[in-house]
Order: C-alpha cells, then structure tokens, then sequence
C-alpha cells in the first residue's frame, strides 16, 4: 500500500485496475475538501512520477473525473478541480452528518475549564481604545536604543544562546533580575532563586502545576485578577473568595471561609483592582496565618515600580522568615507587553524543583533577547527608562485626575492609592457600571465594571 501527497491509496494487489483506484482517490479528495473548486492538481506526468505508474494509467483517470465534471482543463493553466461542481456533489457536502459517525473526543475538566475560564481578554488591548488597563506607555520605550541590543546579541549568538537554554532562564539575567530587586523591592534572593517564564500567567500556571493538588483550597482576593483565577481554577484548585478592605485581604474573613486553605494569591502593593496597599500589620498577619496553616502565598508584584508619593512597603518575601512567598514579577508593565518575559522567585529549597517542572512544561524564553535584556539593565538603561516613566506617568496622572474630578465629581469617587498604572473609579449607588463601561466602551474608552474582577456582589460599582 502507498499514499500520495494527495492521499490517494494504491493497492496493487486488488482486483481493480489502476486508473479506476486513481479516479476513486481523486474523486474523494474532492468530495472530502482537500481539494478545492479552482485548485489545480499535479500534471498526470508529475502524479504518474510520484506514484510509479504509467502516465497512461493517470490520464485515463483524469479523462473519467474531466468528463463527470470533477475537473476541468485549461490551456496554460493545466488541470484543477472544476470551479462548479455538480449539484449532487454540493448536496453531498451540506449533508449533515450521520448519526452513526462517532461522536468527537472529549476535552478533559482541565481543558473544560480552562475555556470556560474567565481569562483576560485581549482584544480591547489590540483595538487601540484608550485607557484599556495593564498597557503601559509603549510610545515612550526607547525600541531604538532596544533594537541595537538585541541586534547585537543576534549578530554575536554563540552555540549556548542559540540552544535550548537553561530553563531557569539565562543566567545573566537572573543575576540582573535579583540585583534590581534586592536593591528597589527589598526581596531576599539570589540568582539561582530567580526562574523566568514567559509572563505572569505562565509564572501562575507554573506555580498551580508544582505546589498544589487538584481540589486543593486556595485563598484569591475578591475582587481579584482575572487572569489568577483562570490559572488556577483551571488546575482543579478550589477558589475561596476573600473580600478585600482598606487594609488589604481580610485575614480574619479567610480563616473563616477556609482556615486550612493550601494558599493565598495576593497583590499586597497595588491591589488589583480596587488599588490599595496592604497595610504592614495585615501583612504580618497573613504570613503569620500561612505559617500556622503550612500553606503558600504568591505575591504578585505587577506594577510596584511606579509609586509617586511616599515610600513602598517592603514586599511580603522579603517579610518572610519560613520560606513560603513566591514572589511574582513581570517586565509586560515597565517594558512592554510583547517582551513575554517575566519571573517568579523561589525559596532556595525549591529552586531545583521548580527548573524541572519548567523544563517539564516549556523551555526557556529565547536566549539572546534575556541576554539583550540582561545587558540593558547592567548598562544602567531600565533604571534610567523607570525613572523617566514615573516622570511620565506622574504628568499623566495629574491630568487624568484633574479632568476626571472636573467631568465626573459626584459621579466617579477615585480610589487613588498613589501607586500602579489604573486608578479605580466608585459609582454612584445607582449607576450601573456594566451599562457605564459598555457606553464607554461604545465612545472608544476601555473602562471595565467593578464586576467583571468580582466573585461575589459588590456593594458599589
């Protein structure tokens, strides 16, 4: 038995001849939809070549398809299927199918959640509407400067760069990586802790995938990320919705809701959505309740490079004396989305593991653009582009909240923390935030509702 590129099977063993196996394979490709009306097939010299018959054989195949109509031959342009099949062919193709063809195969629960999940969508992100939330000033990024580098790193890649890489991520850039946080987050890490990935949502899937059990209890702020819970729901964990107050996750309604719950997602210095930052005694009291319930927390440190007044709160890891935060990083809001680099750090006890399960998943990112980024930030340029963004994103601020007070005082109450890249909004008891977002959304602004991060109802919108 032999198959064509065409698929056509030959059995040269079989009682019927040749050319009609030819007309009945080509035939069926037509009706299947491999082949398309207008699309040309190879020459009966070049199918003759390609299936070790005589030309003769194919020809008189395709005089029988020719005259039924399946194809049709032009001058100049050889031979393609006819551009108007017959009617019963078309009928044939609209039949619905039969019942006794086999059902299609099941998604597993993973994968049935995983698309029911309620993932970031990012289609407003590439519509070009203003203020959609989690882009940051792309205009302002020095992608002149940024292209050199890389460049340079393209023309110079070696046989190490150019490999698999090391799944923990390159090392020149881990070492840069936990230098800028040792000195601006005070985290407590060394380079071999650090462990790239290709974003937040994969740093969170990775973390579902290593530390936790399906069916597992894992505390998630409500409102809370999006993009967490998906992650995570989608890996069979339990979410618990814990409300959020002005001074954080409440502890004491977590410990309520589910005492012996296996972690915590948090964004301690920027809340997201509602924008607020966790009080230090709310910060000791969550790690003090992890260390009673031997359980997990990931802090997600999305967006703590942009603070415009006061000092920030040292991070929850860099608070932690048991080895038990998994601190989460991303370069998507200092740099620019499309970079897909970012980072978790690990306790050192667990460093080793969490390269395997990386390894076991996805190699590293490409190496030469780590590299690229490892030497924009040894060179002194990422501290010198964070510190012109704030510039920038304080001017803009300033502006926003102006007109935002001017055009929608008694309407939209800011909740302005001084830190991050949104500001949340409160409404009024009887607007609608839904239909609020939706008009906005109509007039080109990306506003979201309060309730597309929520679990539960909220008080105001």
């Amino acid at each position: 038995m032999r198959t064509t590129a065409l698929l056509i099977p030959l059995d040269r063993a079989a009682a019927t001849p040749l050319h009609r196996q030819v007309y009945r394979g080509l035939r069926e490709a037509i009706l299947a939809g491999r082949l398309l009306p207008g699309q040309a097939v190879p020459s009966t010299r070049a199918l003759a070549a390609e299936m070790e018959l005589s030309r003769n054989t194919v020809q008189a195949a395709f005089d029988q398809l020719i005259s039924e109509g399946y194809l049709e031959g032009r001058v100049g342009a050889g031979t393609r299927v006819a551009a108007t099949l017959p009617a019963e062919l078309l009928a044939r193709r609209r039949a619905p199918p039969s019942p006794a063809q086999p059902r299609a195969p099941r998604l597993s629960r993973r994968g049935m959640a995983m698309a029911q999940s309620a993932a970031p969508s990012i289609g407003a992100a590439l519509s070009g509407r203003a203020f959609h939330p989690g882009i940051p000033a792309v205009d302002a990024f020095p992608f002149d400067v940024w292209s050199r580098y890389v460049a340079r790193r393209l023309r110079g890649c070696d046989g190490r760069l150019a490999g698999y890489g090391d799944p923990a991520g390159e090392p020149s850039l881990r070492e840069s990586i936990a230098l800028h946080l040792r000195t601006t987050r005070a985290v407590a890490c060394e380079s071999a802790q650090v462990i790239v990935t290709e974003g937040t949502q994969q740093t969170l899937d990775l973390i579902a995938r290593a530390v936790f059990d399906e069916g597992d209890a894992l505390w998630v702020e409500d409102p809370g990320y999006p993009g967490a819970r998906a992650a995570f729901g989608s890996a069979g964990l339990k979410l618990v919705a814990v409300p959020i107050d002005a001074y954080g996750i409440d502890v004491a309604a977590g410990r309520r809701r589910s005492p012996r719950a296996s972690g915590v997602y948090v964004t301690p210095s920027h809340q997201y959505p509602l924008g607020g930052v966790q009080s230090l005694a709310r910060r000791l009291e969550l790690l003090a309740w992890a260390r009673e319930s031997d359980a997990w927390v990931i802090e997600d440190d999305y967006d703590s490079e942009f603070r415009f007044g006061g000092h920030p709160l040292a991070s929850l890891q860099g608070l932690d004396e048991d080895g038990r935060v998994l601190y989460v990083g991303t370069f998507s809001k200092v740099l620019f989305p499309a970079l897909r680099l970012g980072y978790v750090i690990v306790p050192p006890a667990y460093a080793e593991t969490f390269a395997r399960a990386r390894a076991a998943t996805a190699r590293c990112a490409a190496a030469p653009v780590q590299a690229a980024l490892a030497d924009f930030m040894r060179d002194g340029l990422f501290a010198a582009h964070l510190r012109r963004m704030r510039s920038i994103y304080t001017e803009r601020r300033a502006c926003f909240l102006e007109e935002l007070d001017r055009r929608l005082r008694g309407i939209a109450e800011p909740r302005d923390s001084g830190t991050g890249l949104h500001v949340t909004c409160m409404l009024s008891e009887d607007v609608d935030d839904c239909l609020l977002a939706r008009r906005a959304r109509e007039a080109g602004v990306d506003a979201p509702p309060l309730r597309n991060y929520a679990i539960e109802p909220q008080p105001r919108g």
